[in-house]
């Protein structure tokens, strides 16, 4: 009877192998998870080691290309970005120290100013502002645990830098052999669609890291010289800080931009925050109208809401450093998963005869 033969064929299908199986893939997923939790920093150290060696690996090509040998292609890229990195330093940091000690110094004064402005003032007629900062303040007298913990991590970014450069030299030097290893440990037929999608998360990274910091320079450059026309009193660091605020897309303009507005309205009154709020306006259009598009839709090809979810989700679980590192991990997402739908696609083609086809046209004759 067909009906016995067809419920033993559907129980035997379930296995102690197959239990097994399921029970250490769900193990396997638990163990990746709570291991990605308890290593963010290591991790976040490693992502954005491979993300500036990409970005590296281009100028390393160029030089490859007109005869160098690789190795001193990456010394001197190395050093390049190096020796940009130390004189640009020698040329900001003095100023943006003094102007960030005087802008520390005066914070109490603008605090006082910022509680006699009418914004304020309606604000905390309506949501009693004064009275719940006054409730914060008194539960964090015993803050000083968390002040010289935050003074330790300080400390601790140099180490951080360090380390993401050797981290960056290492991936440019064995990156590419490990990733020929890898590829050729793949079938024949497999090894090709591989090769495929690691170029094109290579390009897509790359162009938009490269574009990323010509949007963060734009920034600097241009918010310096409307701060400095307006005489805003410390102008630099805060250049510097809409600059890096670029690193995050779409959110990190907007919410420096009304930081620095409303530091406008305290040290020099109304028509100063005025036309700061028109200077990011218009600012905010360059960059989300030409540069944007420029970089994340022609490099990283990723839809804006793609891109704030993205943001959101890695904010959440890495911090700032995931926000930064959420555009290119999404690129290379929609990349992979991409390739994953058009090799479903071909299978299915292949199992399916097309709709044109004659019947029988799938078949072979079976001779007697």
């Amino acid at each position: 009877m067909p009906a016995p033969e067809s419920s033993n064929r559907l129980s035997s299908q379930v296995t102690v192998k197959t239990v097994f199986t399921v029970c250490f893939t769900v193990l396997a997923v638990t163990a990746l998870v709570y291991f990605l939790l308890k290593t963010t920093v290591s991790l976040v150290l490693t992502l954005g080691a491979v993300m500036v060696a990409i970005a590296l690996n281009h100028a390393v090509e160029v030089l490859t290309r007109r005869g160098l040998r690789r190795s001193l292609a990456i010394a001197a890229v190395v050093i390049g970005v190096l020796a940009v990195g130390v004189g640009l330093g020698f040329l900001l940091i003095p100023p943006a120290v003094s102007q960030g000690r005087a802008l520390v110094a005066e914070a109490p004064s603008l605090w006082e100013k910022l509680q006699q402005t009418r914004f304020f003032l309606a604000l905390n007629a309506r949501f009693d502002v004064q009275e719940q900062l006054r409730q914060g303040s008194q539960t964090a007298t015993g803050a000083i645990s968390p002040v010289l913990s935050a003074i330790g991590g300080a400390l601790s970014v140099l180490g951080g830098l360090v380390t993401l450069l050797f981290l960056t030299i290492f991936v440019l030097i064995f990156g590419p052999d490990l990733k020929t290893a890898l590829l050729a440990e793949l079938s024949p037929d497999s090894r090709e669609r591989y090769q495929r999608i690691v170029a094109s998360i290579y390009r897509s990274v790359g162009g938009y890291l490269q574009g990323l910091l010509g949007i963060c320079t734009i920034n600097v450059a241009l918010t310096t010289v409307f701060l400095a026309i307006i005489r805003m009193p410390f102008f630099l660091p805060l250049a510097i800080l809409s600059g890096t605020s670029s690193l995050i897309p779409y959110a990190g303009p907007l919410v420096v931009g009304l930081m620095i507005t409303l530091l406008a309205l305290i040290t020099g009154g109304l028509w100063k925050a005025v036309a700061t709020a028109i200077y990011f306006v218009l600012y905010g259009q360059l960059e989300g109208n030409i540069l944007g598009p420029l970089v994340y839709r022609r490099t990283a090809h990723v839809n804006p809401l793609v891109t704030l979810l993205a943001i959101l989700f890695l904010a959440e679980f890495m911090g700032i450093a995931g926000a930064i590192i959420a555009v290119p991990i999404a690129a290379a997402a929609q990349i992979v998963v991409r390739e994953l739908l058009t090799l479903r696609t071909e299978r299915l083609a292949q199992e399916t005869p097309g709709e044109g086809a004659p019947p029988g046209a799938g078949k072979v004759d079976e001779k007697p």
